[in-house]
């Protein structure tokens, strides 16, 4: 990572204490081009806006998919104060970004956290795989 990177790395982790200052989970990220320029940036705002899925990578890779062409936005860098959660690395990864890179590992924010408490979900599946083929045929094409 070079001198400038580091520096942007530092700013989506000052991001997220402006996330926290305002009561929000403290997450922030910024998009940067192919030449260091800050296109956006973002804070989790899933507090202020209940919105659970208001999560700062979330809303800078929708943002990118609606204001970057193709080329532009695989030249970019996000720089995150966490390593992105499963719905943003989707989200991130459908919107064509280049590249990311974080500040904490999803094991070390886990290690910050205090113990999580609930059995969560019960996924069941895959099923009626006929049915469900017929509605997704031809689209990938």
């Amino acid at each position: 990572m070079t001198n400038d990177e580091t520096l942007l790395l530092h700013r989506a982790i000052e991001l997220a204490g402006e996330a926290q200052a305002s009561g929000n989970p403290p997450f922030g990220s910024l998009l940067a081009d192919s030449d260091g320029g800050v296109l956006a940036e973002e804070r989790n705002t899933s507090v202020s806006d209940a919105d659970i899925t208001a999560h700062p990578e979330l809303k800078l890779a929708r943002w990118a998919a609606r204001e970057l062409d193709p080329a532009t936005a695989a030249a970019t860098t996000m720089f995150t104060s966490c390593e992105p959660c499963g719905m943003c690395t989707g989200a991130i990864e459908r919107s064509g970004l280049g590249r990311v890179v974080f500040a904490l590992s999803t094991e070390q924010l886990t290690g910050l956290k205090p113990a999580a408490t609930g059995a969560g979900a019960r996924y069941e599946g895959p099923a009626l795989f006929d049915e469900a083929r017929a509605a997704v045929e031809g689209y990938y094409q």
